[in-house]
Formats: structure tokens, sequence, C-alpha cells
């Protein structure tokens, strides 16, 4: 077999469908978050990045800045093995209790990323609970679908965010058969958000265990910053949270919260957490800081709440086609991966705007789109230039707007 020919040959589908990949190389700064340097052919020049999950800012904050300093200082580079051999510092325990306390558990434990603790969580429970039947949510993200196929475990999918589906499933299996629910509280390319009470209710109708995937929500909703489900008063009945800290706690890192026992339980079976070297301490003081300053401030939340509603308003009134939806997520519906690509492109040279274009795998053929995160940090300025590019590329592609109502 000509190995390099069928590389090459792969890739060229893949540009020929307009789905390649070409990632903008850029230089974050400090202090000057959404501005960012990128380093293309014609030498560095500034972009104001509008995709980002660093929803809040946080990776700029002072306080997690100061915690990642301090912390390096003191105790060097990295863990020094995996949490079973000399990696398990003060600086993760510490970040446990406070994942735990963020969501009223007993206990929680970290990985080094949330696609490695929703893989690890749900291919351990998978694994290791005799006739365990997994029903997944039909949304859900590759990192749990790769967790509960590795599992090996039964598993059906139910409709997307389909309470009733899923309790039509549920009521067809034995009762005395263990089963597990696995969903999200808000979905990352359409922004929608699970209807999380009536999903615990079926759960709780059929002895099911929940578990929830809150990455695109701790930080940003509830309280504390304890995702949609604190929000809206559920936490307690959820038996197992994931989330990450890679986003809106602008760091690295996901975790698990649930039981002591469950947590023990994964922590001791799955070879996702036993054999992989444990994050540097001065991540988990950084995320650590982050999560604490975010339990007692809403100001971060409150701003980037306000700036979602002013950028969505302001494209919807001059026409952009706006999915709509109830969380901070403003997906842009170009519908064309061709057309995604050349308005990416568009808005980068000529704007200095950076929004990577969404095709398929990651969203359905037909649907693609730019996806939009507006932060606390973006400016009103920002938000004119944006929403000036996209209505000036907009004529001149000739592309379809939406009816402004009156």
């Amino acid at each position: 077999m000509d190995y390099e020919a069928f590389f090459t040959e792969a890739l060229d589908e893949l540009k020929g469908e307009g789905r390649y990949r070409i990632f903008a190389e850029l230089e974050r700064r400090a202090g000057s978050y959404p501005r960012a340097r990128r380093h293309g052919v014609d030498g560095p020049d500034e972009v104001t990045v509008w995709c980002s999950n660093d929803y809040l800012g946080m990776g700029q904050h002072p306080k997690v800045l100061d915690a990642i300093h301090d912390t390096l200082d003191r105790c060097g580079a990295g863990a020094g093995g995996t949490r079973n051999i000399a990696g398990t510092t003060h600086q993760h325990v510490c970040l446990e209790r406070e994942l735990a306390d963020l969501h009223g558990k007993e206990s929680a434990l970290l990985f080094t990323s949330g696609y490695v603790s929703n893989w690890a969580a749900l291919g351990t429970l998978g694994a290791r609970i005799p006739n365990l039947v997994i029903l997944s949510d039909a949304g859900n993200h590759a990192s749990m679908i790769e967790g509960i196929r590795h599992s090996r475990a039964e598993r059906q999918v139910f409709a997307h965010n389909d309470w009733r589906d899923l309790d039509r499933r549920l009521a067809a299996l034995p009762k005395d058969q263990p089963k597990l629910v696995a969903f999200e509280s808000v979905y990352s390319m359409d922004g929608d958000i699970a209807p999380i009470a009536e999903i615990l209710d079926v759960c709780e109708a059929h002895g099911a265990m929940s578990y929830i995937d809150e990455v695109h929500a701790v930080g940003l909703y509830g309280q504390r910053g304890g995702g949609i489900a604190e929000r809206e008063g559920l936490m307690d009945r959820i038996t197992v949270i994931e989330g990450t800290l890679g986003k809106a706690f602008g760091v690295l890192g996901g975790y698990i919260a649930a039981s002591a026992a469950l947590c023990d339980f994964v922590r001791s079976f799955s070879s996702g957490f036993i054999f992989t070297t444990a994050l540097p301490p001065a991540l988990a003081a950084g995320a650590a800081a982050s999560i604490r300053h975010l339990k007692e401030s809403a100001v971060e939340r409150q701003g980037q709440q306000d700036r979602v509603a002013t950028v969505r308003a302001r494209l919807k009134a001059v026409g952009i086609p706006v999915m709509d939806n109830d969380s901070h997520i403003i997906p842009v519906m170009v519908g064309n991966p061709m057309h995604c690509k050349q308005i990416s492109d568009w808005l980068l040279e000529e704007y200095g705007i950076y929004v990577q274009p969404i095709n398929y795998p990651t969203v359905p053929r037909g649907t693609e789109r730019l996806r939009i995160t507006p932060s606390p940090v973006h400016t009103a300025e920002d938000v004119d230039r944006l929403v000036e590019a996209l209505s000036e590329i907009w004529s001149r592609c000739a592309l379809s707007r939406v009816a402004v109502a009156a």
C-alpha cells in the first residue's frame, strides 16, 4: 500500500469539500484579550478573537495569574508523575475540594481535560457496572460517545432533549437492570439547553443514574457558577456532574463531582486516570483561584450575559441569520462549507476578526456556521466592528437575510 498517497488523497477530499481545517496561529497576550497577535505568511498582525471558549476572560485574570506564578515559583513546573505515583500534590487536593463544594457533592475527581473526564468516567462506569445500559442524548459530545463506546456497555441513543423518548426507552427496560442517562446542559454548537428537571424526573421514576456534562455552563450560570443545574436548583438530584476547567474557568483540566464512593470507584478503576500524568500543580492552583473568584463574583457572568444579548440583537437587526437559543452561544448560520470558510477568511484577512468556521462532522451537513462567543471583555467598539463586517460580507455574497421584526 502507498501510505503517503492514501493520506494525501484523504486530505485532498477534505479540501475539495471545503472541510479542511486551517488553524490560525495566535499569540494571546495577558491583559489584552480578546486582542491577540496572529502569525501569518505576511508577518504578525492584530486580530480580535470572537470564538474562544475562555468565555469570561478568566485566562488573564490577575488572581488566576498570581496563583499560577506563586505556585510555579514554589513548586516547579510538573507534577512529577501520575496521581498514583508521586503526582498527587496539595494543589490537586485543594482543587478537588473546591469542585466538590461548587457542586454540593461529597467528592470530585480531577482529570487532564474535559474530554478525558468524560471518556474515563463513562468508560469506567459502563465497563465495570454489570449489565449497565447507557442511554445517551443524540446531541452528546464526541468525548461522551467515545467513552460509552469504549465501555462496551449496552447503549441506546434517545432523541435530542426529548425526555418523552427517554421515558419510553427506560420503561421498556427491565426494572432491575442498571441504567445511566448521559446528557449535556448546554450543547455547544446550537446553544440549546436541556430540560434537566424533566430528564431527572424520568431517571428517578425508572431508577436510573444521571450523568450531566456541564462543560459549557460551569462558571457561567448559577449563583456561584455551578452551571445550569445550580441555576435551576437541581444539583442534588444528579448522580454525576462533569465539567471542565478550560473554558469559563480559563485554565486546563476536567473533572467529575459525585458521591465519595463513585469518585473513588472511578479513581480506582479508570485507566484514563491511573496512567495519566497529573496536571501541573501551578495550573491546578490557577483553576482553584478562578473557581473561588467566580463563586463570589457575578460581575463577569452579568457582563457576559449583557454582551451576548447586545450582539444577538445587533445581528438580528441587520438580518444576519442567528439561531435562537437561551444560552451564551450565538450560531450564525451559513449552510455551506465553502461559503463558511470564505466568510471566515474574509473576516480574518480584511477586518482582523477571528471566527473559526464550523463544518461537518462537528455539525450536520447543510448547517455550517460561525460560532460567536461574546465575552465581558469585548468592547462596544468590538461589537460595532463585528456587526458591520458581517453585514458587509453578507451583502457582498448576496446571502439571504432574515426579515427584521417590526
